[in-house]
């Protein structure tokens, strides 16, 4: 784990290495920086990465960047990168599959998605390349043998990882304006009808006072329908235990209360109507960033966001709310399992001993310098952490940089962020909210009622039937109006699972449950 004093330990190897900025050739020969006998051996591999939208256009590209030139030059692995816009993962690495022209290394987060990969066969077991090719994540798995359940299928293991911090652990957040509630003289909200009555002062008594109707309750980016979910223990994407019976989220009884709160909070423009059709939230970003949402629904981390609006609107005061209870209870923000990016190895791949190697140079100690950059440059090491010496430097160069640390070690503390951040007024004031939010995030316990999810094939082909059937019937109860109320929306949802077989899956579920959880 990321603690300061292993920080000064690993900087010692960090120090002898080139700056980033000084690699300028794309694609360099990895092995003429090794020196052992491997160096005979050119290594090259294929790898997907993410594609946030993060990298400047005269930074270069996802393929080509500093942070990938570095990493050719560094590692004595020649990289090719994939990029996968992060919106639409699965479904672009489903295609590349599908052609034949997956890269070696593919990765996600979801292991109910690996777990289709290997029903279908896309990918291997790797146990025995990493017997024989790896050191240090080796020793790495040894140190942590909690994260050996995540990469496992069917006795063997399929997937690599690394575990993550409590920075990555945590995942959604709330957000609100307290200057908001200070202008409008209401307390900060505990209860979802609390939440309710704000967001609904906060669109109609103009708290911006410029005399126009322009403000909205809340904006969000993708995690908005997560976090409702997770305010009503009614996560669509998990399973929880309904006496002692497996039930998938989308079908409790809980998640019709969640349709209705979507519903609502579309029927009285709480929200932008358009958000359906703004696939990148960019729209809703733009609403927080120049002041007119008075909560943001989003994750515990937004520091470009929170720069931003500071920028526009000098005076906002943006500050982390805690989950709202619900008449069910209060379930805390989504947060994650243990096991971070899950990384899987292409039954087509050429040469395994490259991927090994890769993997071997990052979880060492060089997924630091990948995330955090060239001292003297980007930062200087105070009490062994981190500190940005110029924000708007390292957002432009940096903010995509951590993505390629596919295995990396870090996990900061809440009290780091004012250490790491750049000295400017903004991104201090930031750092301490920063710190804030993560406790927030923390705070309140996250219903999961197993450790992780099911995976058989029948399930898998159900959901992935039953997905898009799903996401029809549910905006048409969020914008259907009367004709399309929440109650009618989980009869729907119910029935259509049950026509594509899902009374199998559910017994299924519970039969693995019943071996593979309970009692365990």
């Amino acid at each position: 784990m990321f603690k300061r004093t292993h920080m000064a330990l690993m900087l010692a190897g960090i120090l002898a290495v080139l700056p980033i900025a000084a690699c300028s050739t794309d694609g360099a020969d990895g092995n003429k920086t090794d020196t052992t006998a491997d160096a005979k051996k050119k290594l090259e591999v294929s790898m997907t990465i993410l594609d946030r939208g993060q990298v400047a256009s005269d930074e270069g590209t996802y393929e080509s960047n500093r942070v990938t030139k570095y990493i050719n030059e560094k590692s004595g692995v020649t990289v090719q990168w994939v990029p996968i816009v992060r919106t639409q993962s699965t479904q672009k690495m489903n295609t590349l599959i599908a052609a034949g022209e997956a890269p070696d290394i593919l990765w996600e987060f979801g292991r109910d998605y690996m777990s289709t990969l290997k029903d279908q066969g896309a990918i291997q077991p790797i146990d025995d390349y990493i017997e024989k090719y790896s050191t240090s994540y080796k020793n790495y798995l040894k140190a942590h043998p909690e994260l050996k359940p995540y990469t496992m299928f069917d006795g063997k293991t399929y997937m690599a990882t690394s575990a993550r911090g409590i920075d990555a652990i945590a995942n959604h957040g709330m957000w609100i304006r307290q200057d908001w509630l200070d202008k409008l003289g209401l307390k900060t909200p505990t209860t979802m009808d609390e939440l309710m009555t704000v967001m609904r002062a906060f669109k109609d008594k103009d708290p911006d006072g410029n005399g126009k109707n322009d403000t909205l309750g809340a904006a969000f980016n993708f995690n908005y329908t997560g976090i409702m979910q997770a305010l009503f223990a009614a996560h669509s994407g998990l399973w929880y235990l309904e006496n002692d019976k497996m039930v998938k989220g989308n079908f409790t009884d809980r998640y019709t209360d969640v349709l209705a709160q979507l519903k609502i909070m579309f029927d009285e423009a709480l929200v932008d109507k358009e958000y359906i059709t703004d696939k990148n939230f960019q729209k809703e970003r733009q609403l927080l960033v120049t002041g007119k949402a008075g909560v943001y629904f989003a994750s515990w981390n937004i520091g470009a966001e929170y720069r931003e609006l500071k920028q526009n609107v000098p005076d906002a005061k943006l500050v982390p709310l805690e989950p709202v209870s619900t008449k069910y209870g209060k379930f805390g923000l989504f947060q994650e399992p243990p096991a971070n990016r899950l990384i899987v190895f292409n039954k087509n791949m050429k040469d395994p001993e490259a991927a090994v190697k890769l993997l071997d140079w990052l979880v060492d100690k060089n997924w630091f310098d990948v995330r955090f950059g060239q001292e003297g440059v980007h930062y200087k090491l105070v009490d062994g952490v981190p500190q940005a010496i110029d924000a708007e430097k390292n957002k432009k160069e940096l903010q995509y940089a951590p993505e390629y640390a596919v295995l990396d070690q870090y996990s900061p503390k809440p009290e780091d962020f004012v250490i790491m951040a750049a000295q400017d007024p903004i991104s201090q004031e930031y750092a301490k909210v920063q710190g804030e939010s993560l406790k927030v995030a923390m705070k309140n316990k996250f219903r999961r009622d197993i450790p992780f999810n099911p995976t058989f094939p029948e399930l898998s082909e159900t959901a992935t039937a039953f997905t898009p059937l799903a996401e029809e019937i549910e905006t048409k109860v969020i914008t259907g109006g009367n004709q399309y109320q929440a109650q009618w929306g989980i009869e729907q949802l119910r029935k259509e699972w049950k026509r594509l077989g899902g009374d199998n899956a559910d017994k299924l579920a519970q039969q693995w449950y019943e071996k593979n959880v309970k009692g365990k």
